[in-house]
C-alpha cells in the first residue's frame, strides 16, 4: 500500500480537503454490457435533470473549481475532470469507453461530481505527496500532450508529477497489463457523500474489474 499525505501549502489553501483512497488488484478488460447499461441509465438521468449552466453550482464541483482559485489555477481554463465528464453528458456526447476499471471510476465521478485519479500502482515509486504544481514542471496528461500544471493540485511520487484533478498522467495510465490498481477520490469540500462514493467504488471494482483484495483508507 502506498503512503499518501497532503503538502502543508496545498492544505493551507484548502483545508477541508480529503482523499478517499483505494487499493486494488485488478483485471483489465472492456466493460461488460451491464456496467455499460449503468453508465448510460445514469448518463440518460443526468441529461434529464440537469443542465450545462448548473453543473458548477453541485457542491462537490463548486468546492473544487474554489480550490483551483485558491491554488491560483483558473477552472475554465483547466477544467476538471468530474466537471469535464457532466458537461459530455449533459450534452448528449456520452462516455468514452476506456475499459471496466476507467469506466467504473467514470461512473463514481459523474454520479457524486468528485474528480478521481487513477493509477496504475505499479508504475508509482515510493511515497505520494499531494501539492501544488510548479512553474515549467513537466507533465505529460493523457490525451493532452504536455500540460501545465503551474499552481495546478497535483500528486508526486519519487519520479515527479503524475496525477492532477484535470488529466491523469501518460506515465502510471491504467492498462491492459495494470494488475495493481490505485484510485483517489479527491473531496475539497469536506463532503458527506466521500464514504458512500468510496464504498460504491469499491461494489464496482468487486462485480466488474474481479477486485479480491481491496485497501481502503482516508487522508486528511
Amino acid at each position: 500500500m502506498h503512503k499518501i499525505s497532503i503538502s502543508t501549502e496545498l492544505k493551507s489553501r484548502c483545508p477541508n480537503l480529503r482523499l478517499g483512497c483505494i487499493e486494488a488488484d485488478v483485471l483489465v478488460s472492456e466493460s461488460v454490457p451491464e456496467l455499460t447499461s449503468e453508465i448510460e441509465k445514469q448518463i440518460r438521468q443526468i441529461s434529464q435533470t440537469l443542465i450545462l449552466e448548473n453543473i458548477s453550482k453541485i457542491p462537490t464541483i463548486a468546492a473544487s473549481r474554489s480550490a483551483y482559485k485558491a491554488c491560483g489555477k483558473d477552472p475554465a481554463r483547466y477544467r476538471l475532470s468530474a466537471e469535464a465528464l457532466l458537461r459530455r453528458a449533459v450534452s448528449g456526447k456520452g462516455l468514452y469507453q476506456i475499459s471496466n476499471v476507467v469506466d467504473q471510476l467514470n461512473l463514481v465521478s459523474i454520479l457524486t461530481g468528485f474528480s478521481i485519479g487513477g493509477y496504475d500502482a505499479d508504475q508509482i515509486q515510493g511515497e505520494i505527496t499531494f501539492g501544488i504544481g510548479q512553474p515549467n514542471e513537466p507533465y505529460s496528461g493523457i490525451g493532452r500532450g504536455e500540460l501545465n500544471i503551474e499552481n495546478l493540485p497535483v500528486f508526486r511520487d519519487e519520479l515527479g508529477a503524475f496525477g492532477t484533478p484535470t488529466s491523469d498522467s501518460k506515465r502510471t495510465e491504467v492498462s491492459q497489463n495494470t494488475k495493481q490498481f490505485l484510485m483517489i477520490l479527491i473531496d475539497f469540500g469536506g463532503d458527506s457523500q466521500l464514504e458512500s462514493a468510496t464504498q460504491k467504488a469499491i461494489g464496482l471494482l468487486k462485480e466488474y474489474c474481479k477486485s479480491s483484495y481491496i485497501t481502503e483508507f482516508k487522508v486528511e
